[in-house]
């Protein structure tokens, strides 16, 4: 069950060639990177994942892909769509798939509590008993969701049974969430994990984010849940000027995607149209970052 969810589950990225056409064997060298560097589950067609750029019928593809290969790791697929009816036919189809869920935020354009509430009411009833996590991503979705609607949403549709947390300031929002009692959901927290040690002293259950070195985050998480705080800031500490740098949006995306194809996670580094596309500038920030990361991890071995 979601509800149960812990530890670090990747929001994934999706691979293309340099025409921008869908590149799956490259998405498979992807995924091995991931498992290769400690994750517990993962999130694709996110807005990381440029769901937004891809047809139905490639959405479809990659979540396939990223259920076929997760090796008995859970696979939430990104659903949110203006339209409900492809909302309702991509959920059903990567359900049938093998998916543990699906996320969805809600759309541009709520305006009050009874909106949003009708709003799920409408979803819940057309997608069904489908393990849902429900993304709090405001500065995306235009949506402010308060605790209070939160907890209501959480109470009328036990669908619901992850919650991920991006409005800022996250870390007071966790603790306000945990302290509105009613039934206990599992809380990740998105943002790029730019808080993780925080938002895990706040109770949060794990990240569930993207970074260009995803072995951080799994290990900040297992090193706090050990209770080896301190170490879990020290480790977060020594990539935090790489994570800031790739923290800025699509542009961001785009920053993270060239150092995974540095790191050998994916052939091309392309962000399909439109997208930001790197400057001779950008890579050489990228290079000094590198190299100062890695004269920082080896003092540390040291």
């Amino acid at each position: 069950m979601l509800s149960q969810a812990k530890g670090f589950y990747v929001v994934a990225q999706t691979t293309f060639d340099e025409s921008g056409a869908l590149d799956l064997a490259s998405l498979d060298t992807l995924i091995d990177f991931y498992h290769r560097h400690g994750v517990d589950g993962f999130t694709c067609l996110g807005v990381a994942g440029e769901a937004a750029k891809l047809t139905p019928e490639e959405a479809l593809a990659v979540a396939t892909r990223y259920i076929e290969r997760a090796q008995g790791k859970p696979v939430i697929v990104g659903v949110s769509n203006p339209s409900l009816a492809q909302l309702r036919e991509l959920t059903a189809r990567v359900m049938d798939r093998g998916a543990a869920g699906v996320m969805i935020a809600p759309p541009n354009g709520l305006k009050t509590e009874e909106e949003l509430l009708g709003y799920f009411a409408t979803v819940f009833a057309q997608i069904g008993k489908v393990p849902t996590v429900l993304q709090d991503f405001p500065f995306s979705s235009g949506v402010w969701m308060s605790v209070t609607s939160i907890a209501k949403l959480v109470a009328n549709h036990e669908q619901i049974e992850l919650l991920k947390e991006e409005d800022l300031p996250s870390i007071t929002k966790i603790t306000r969430l945990r302290d509105a009692g009613g039934r206990r959901i599992a809380i990740m927290t998105g943002n790029n994990a730019m808080f993780l040690p925080l938002e895990l002293g706040r109770g949060a259950d794990g990240p569930m984010a993207g970074f260009s070195h995803p072995e951080m985050l799994a290990g900040v998480y297992r090193l706090h849940t050990a209770g080896k705080v301190e170490e879990a800031y020290d480790l977060f500490d020594r990539y935090l000027p790489l994570l800031n740098y790739e923290s800025q949006s699509q542009w961001g995306v785009a920053v993270r995607k060239e150092v995974m194809r540095r790191r050998g996670a994916m052939r091309h580094a392309t962000m399909r149209v439109p997208g930001p596309k790197l400057t001779a500038a950008d890579l050489a920030e990228i290079d000094r970052l590198l190299r100062r990361l890695e004269r920082s991890l080896a003092a540390s071995r040291a």
